[in-house]
């Protein structure tokens, strides 16, 4: 590994490390402690997402009893947790295993009663983790939805929108589930702008939408069309009235933006001139390519004397084109090694990952490029072009072992990318 990678790798570390959830969990609950169950109440702990294992581990440290304790995660960090029942589902797109969960969970919150307290440990990754379709859809109908919203280009809370309206759990449906008890909640976002009604689809907020917004977005995708009857069906039914359920006790813990900072003060500490450019690097993963290229050319000449670091963070969107495997991180990282290799002078490094060490379907976290990775493709004997064309930029970016390999991080606050150019002359 060169300089500029161990470089790159080590303030990719510090926004995991930021975003560690039982850090922050901790780190909240000493400044409020948890709110005690009423009477003789009992306390049920829920948790959720892709760092729902350290987040349920360490609320246990912070409850005298726990009468029932419920965990669904994906599968890469499941793990055993004494005095809690350990499930996971599937993410992207959800199985039967996110059905089984999200029906544990309906009767998992069942006995709970007014004088109970429910507490609800959310991150990302909720959403497909823990699946119950609303009557009289199956969870086909709603794969096939996933599908769509996933090669759809849509902007992370239009899916959530569409989700939600699908859903006994999502845009509030746990509230409504645990009703009478009152439900605290701890929430790590993986949503950019931290809207906590998107986050695992919001299962203890109101909804972001309507049924008809959700049928608008859709018809306006071209995916209408080819979805289920069963899911037009029920997206085309007026609004149903329901009692509103208690309101919610939700704190945000942690989120993308804390990750930025811990790698802005880390890269200061390395002696790079760092810049926090960007917070919000969404939409499809060309234009925001266009964006991290359009501020690297805006750094000091090459020849200058000064470590740049350039930090964005975000969650953008790829366009599916083709039949390859890869992630909107990965894209992203051949994106830019592709024009960059064009348009960029001197030495530098771009990386682009996933803050809960998986991309896409993949095992990857994302991609780590120079100027020479476009040509490394090549040299490995692969088209690169045709790669990208088909969405295929885990195959092209492994044949350039550009590949960014974590493996599951038990957390998940969005994607951070880190874009480092050094002065001519200095060891990458």
């Amino acid at each position: 590994m060169t300089d500029l990678q161990a470089n790159a790798r080590t303030l990719f570390e510090a926004a995991v490390k930021r975003a560690d959830p039982a850090l922050a969990l901790r780190a909240h609950l000493v400044r409020s402690p948890l709110p005690k169950a009423e009477g003789e109440g009992k306390t049920f702990i829920l948790a959720l997402g892709k760092a729902a294992v350290p987040l349920m581990e360490e609320a246990m440290r912070h409850v005298e009893v726990a009468h029932a304790a419920l965990v669904v995660t994906n599968p890469e960090n499941h793990r055993p947790i004494a005095g809690a029942e350990v499930l996971a589902g599937s993410h992207p797109v959800p199985d039967q295993a996110s059905a089984a969960a999200g029906c544990k969970v309906i009767e998992f919150l069942a006995p709970a009663k007014a004088e109970d307290r429910v507490i609800a440990l959310i991150s990302g990754g909720g959403s497909a983790l823990m699946v119950a379709p609303s009557a009289g859809l199956s969870l086909e109908d709603k794969a096939a939805v996933n599908q769509a919203l996933l090669a759809s280009g849509m902007e992370i809370n239009e899916m959530n929108l569409i989700r939600q309206q699908l859903s006994e759990l999502k845009g509030g449906g746990l509230l409504r589930h645990a009703a009478p008890a009152t439900v605290h909640a701890y929430i790590l976002s993986d949503v950019i702008g931290d809207d906590l009604r998107a986050i695992a689809s919001g299962p203890t907020v109101a909804p972001l939408g309507s049924r008809e917004e959700a049928k608008s977005l859709l018809q306006a995708s071209a995916s209408w069309e080819d979805l289920p009857e069963a899911i037009k069906l029920h997206l085309s039914q007026p609004e149903t009235a329901s009692s509103a359920p208690p309101e919610p006790d939700n704190h945000l813990i942690g989120s993308n933006r804390h990750s930025l900072s811990a790698i802005f003060e880390a890269a200061q500490d390395q002696g790079w001139q760092a810049t926090i450019v960007s917070d919000h690097l969404t939409g499809d993963v060309e234009d925001a390519a266009d964006e991290i290229l359009t501020a690297a050319k805006t750094l000091n000449a090459p020849s200058g004397s000064v470590k740049q670091a350039l930090i964005f963070g975000g969650e953008t969107t790829v366009r599916l084109r083709g039949d390859g495997r890869g992630g909107r991180n990965q894209e992203l990282a051949l994106r830019v090694a592709k024009r960059g290799s064009e348009e960029l002078e001197g030495n530098w490094l771009f990386l682009s990952g996933g803050t809960d060490g998986r991309d896409g379907p993949t095992d990857a976290a994302g991609g780590i490029v120079t100027a020479r990775t476009w040509n490394a493709i090549k040299q490995a004997e692969k088209d690169p072009e045709t790669l990208l064309n088909n969405n295929d930029s885990y195959e092209a970016l492994k044949a350039a072992d550009a590949l960014l390999m974590t493996g599951g991080t038990g957390t998940n606050v969005a994607d951070v990318q880190i874009f480092l150019r050094v002065p001519d002359g200095t060891a990458d």
